[in-house]
């Protein structure tokens, strides 16, 4: 089928070998002009400028900023209010204005209790935000606007955003709806109904690039966001994969997952979010460890825990060393399991001495900084104890049965992948691992050798056999060991290190133990060549084409730029959590693709929801121009153009059948 808009003859043969789509296709488009009338409306959507992707990665569990980003849009939301009124308003109106947008139920609270002439505030405020509402709509067809409008405002809404005052009679049509909208008490309402729609369509399209649990609080609560929001995709992190093999039963994963949580003293996504009972942990920890001090458990983030008293910091010290020896005994029981991942230099509890004082790593032997370990049998370290089994049993079955886990591990598989191809942008969480030479590395997956695409693909497709309920009984135990081999294995793209020294840095001093070799593919991602070669490896297309992952965070503090390989390589793991700011010194980065090109969004640690709201304050960025586009990128430029290009081409091909005789209009 030609894609030229001018006039093209089909034969009889190209119609008939077409039918069965054009049969389908005059299903909907039934009559000449309907065809017509569609291939119009696509054609004028081609020419719109495309709509506004972001790219963030390496969320780790921080709610708060991360729902922040998406209500003010990284920041494009006060740079529009900006462009609009910024010759009109002070500063600090224009804060407490964008505050609104992002936050109208809670402001409008705080509104109601101190503005004196509500019905002023609330007759400048609704013409302002139309005004707002008209430029962030401006790049999508009224259809689009419309699906994204509240059904009980829709139309009054569209009255005031299509029907701009032009003339006196036309200026007393649109402020009479807005009076009436006042008088009738429906202000409220029509404000939160706008601000909404409004963040809504500041972002087209987000791509997560992996890792939402971990470190903070509220991963649940981030993906209860996704649950609500439309237009999003995730390419699975370590962190998520972690979590995957945990709700799919796997006791490494599991272990892994408690030990992370008690770790950063964060408990809320655990017991609050997905009602796991740590109870026989709590119990089990201290009748085994109620004399130790376990001073190298201690929580890590205890500044940001103030109101948790010494005993809760010891107990949850306690329960950090016992899952975190079960952890060692399980994943000595893996690898002996799983021969062929080649990890037997990790079973460290073999290499420990009879009286547990010293480690021998490599050959060379380090004293132990903790040695009492009496759940540790020396004839046969990795043996879980009758006490240890019972706990792993009871932890088993509480992530099992939470329902809410499950929903969200669901949600990860229906929008996720591990890796996606969008507009000429490869995206990944971590890596593809790479040989010395910058070539694709063969990795065997069940036994089977492959590299680049087909390796990603491979482990996606194992990934999702895990849950699948028709997944034969081998193939799925094997998947669902895989998670754990995902998270610390040394090939696996989501990791790509030599080893994950956890052991090292609870029990030996010597710092050089605790390095992490990374593989070859962030030694050589600086290359040009080397990036060209994974793109060409992936097929992805464009003059213009990029990778984009996370994973490693940047070191912006330390001069460090996420920009590589002359523009083609961009990493956006600012640092989201807590945790990484002093590592980064940002905390975050969320990258833009707008019709004029790439800006990289580099955000300054979030204060809270609460000051946002009451006092108008915003997460402070800075932006950098990463690619300028030459022309306005439209529609048409776009995967989603070709997608619409392919539908007017059939649709040409129906109208020719259809005036020349060779299919009946219905």
């Amino acid at each position: 089928m030609s894609s030229e808009n001018t006039p093209v003859r089909y034969s009889q043969t190209q119609i008939e070998n077409d039918r069965r789509i054009l049969e389908l296709l005059s299903q909907n488009f039934g009559t000449i002009s309907a065809a017509s009338s569609e291939i119009i409306n696509l054609e004028a959507i081609l020419n719109l400028p495309k709509g506004t992707e972001h790219f963030v990665a390496d969320l780790h569990g921080e709610d708060e900023a991360f729902r922040h980003i998406l209500k003010n849009a990284s920041g494009n939301i006060k740079r529009k209010v900006r462009e609009i009124y910024g010759n009109d308003m002070r500063d600090s109106d224009l804060a407490q204005f964008c505050s609104l947008i992002y936050y109208p139920e809670q402001k409008l609270e705080l509104i109601r209790e101190e503005e004196k002439n509500l019905s002023n505030f609330y007759n400048i405020t609704l013409h302002r935000l139309v005004k707002v509402l008209q430029s962030v709509s401006s790049k999508y067809t009224r259809s689009k606007v419309r699906k994204a409008l509240p059904k009980e405002y829709a139309y009054i809404i569209e009255e005031l955003l299509h029907e701009a005052p032009s003339g006196e009679s036309k200026q007393q049509y649109y402020s009479r709806i807005v009076e009436t909208i006042i008088s009738t008490g429906q202000a409220d309402d029509f404000i939160i109904a706008i601000c909404n729609v409004i963040q809504r369509l500041s972002i087209d399209r987000l791509h997560i690039l992996g890792d939402i649990y971990d470190r903070g609080q509220g991963a649940h609560i981030i993906l209860d966001t996704l649950a609500q929001y439309n237009g999003f995709d995730i390419q699975w992190g370590n962190h998520d994969a972690l979590w995957m093999g945990a709700a799919a039963g796997n006791d490494c994963c599991i272990a892994n997952v408690l030990r992370i949580a008690l770790r950063y003293a964060n408990m809320d996504t655990l017991e609050e979010g997905y009602g796991i009972n740590l109870l026989p942990l709590a119990t089990f920890a201290m009748e085994t460890y109620g004399n130790d001090n376990c001073k190298v458990f201690r929580p890590k983030c205890d500044k940001d825990r103030k109101g948790e008293d010494e005993r809760h910091k010891t107990l949850m010290a306690m329960m950090h060393k016992a899952i975190s020896v079960i952890q060692f005994k399980l994943e000595g029981q893996m690898i002996e399991k799983h021969p062929e991942w080649k990890m037997e230099n990790r079973k460290l509890l073999s290499a420990l001495s009879p009286d547990f004082k010293t480690v021998t790593i490599k050959g060379k032997e380090y004293p132990m900084t903790d040695s009492n370990f009496p759940t540790i049998d020396p004839e046969d370290p990795y043996r879980l104890t009758e006490e240890e089994q019972n706990l792993v049993d009871k932890l088993h079955r509480s992530f099992m049965i939470s329902d809410k886990l499950s929903r969200h591990i669901y949600l990860l598989l229906n929008h996720g992948c591990l890796y996606n191809i969008t507009n000429s942008n490869l995206m990944f969480h971590a890596s593809v691992p790479l040989n010395s030479d910058g070539s694709l590395k063969e990795i065997e997956v069940m036994g089977k050798p492959m590299s680049g695409k087909a390796l990603l693909q491979s482990i996606g497709t194992l990934m999702r056999s895990a849950f699948n309920h028709d997944t034969p009984s081998k193939v799925k135990e094997y998947a669902r060991d895989y998670y754990w081999y995902l998270w610390c294995g040394p090939d696996s793209p989501l990791f790509d290190k030599e080893a994950m020294t956890t052991f090292e840095r609870y029990f030996v001093a010597d710092k050089s133990t605790h390095e992490e070799p990374k593989g070859y593919y962030y030694m050589l991602r600086e290359q040009e060549e080397v990036v060209d070669g994974i793109l060409d490896a992936f097929e992805v297309k464009g003059e213009h084409r990029h990778i984009i992952n996370g994973h490693v965070p940047v070191k912006a503090g330390k001069g460090e730029k996420p920009v590589k390989a002359n523009g083609k390589l961009m990493v956006i793991d600012g640092g989201f959590a807590k945790a990484y700011h002093d590592t980064t010194g940002i905390a975050g980065y969320t990258l833009v693709y707008h019709s004029r090109g790439f800006e990289l969004v580099q955000h300054e640690p979030f204060s809270s929801t609460e000051e946002a709201i009451r006092l108008g304050t915003d997460i402070k960025s800075t932006t950098q121009l990463v690619e300028l586009s030459q022309n306005r990128v439209r529609v048409r430029d776009t995967d989603k153009g070709a997608e619409l290009q392919s539908q007017i081409n059939e649709l040409r091909e129906l109208l020719y059948a259809y005036r020349n005789g060779m299919m009946k209009p219905n």
